[in-house]
């Protein structure tokens, strides 16, 4: 099991890593768009497809770590 986060502050919405999962998905906070997990903790099984989204990512806002 692992933990996925997003750093609100340093995401710009730009929504590459919402094309690599559909884990993530756009919302607005505080009246910008922003990448959100739908849920923050993943099976290893979805390991891949949650490194891709932090690997698209332009601005490093979104982490995975071990439970």
């Amino acid at each position: 099991m692992k933990k996925v986060t997003i750093d609100a502050e340093t995401c710009i919405g730009c929504g590459a890593c919402a094309t690599s999962t559909t884990n993530i998905e756009m919302k607005e906070v505080d009246g910008s768009m922003k990448a959100v997990f739908k849920r923050t903790e993943i099976e290893d099984s979805e390991l891949d497809e949650h490194k891709e989204a932090v690997d698209v990512c332009p601005v490093d806002a979104i982490k995975i770590e071990d439970k």
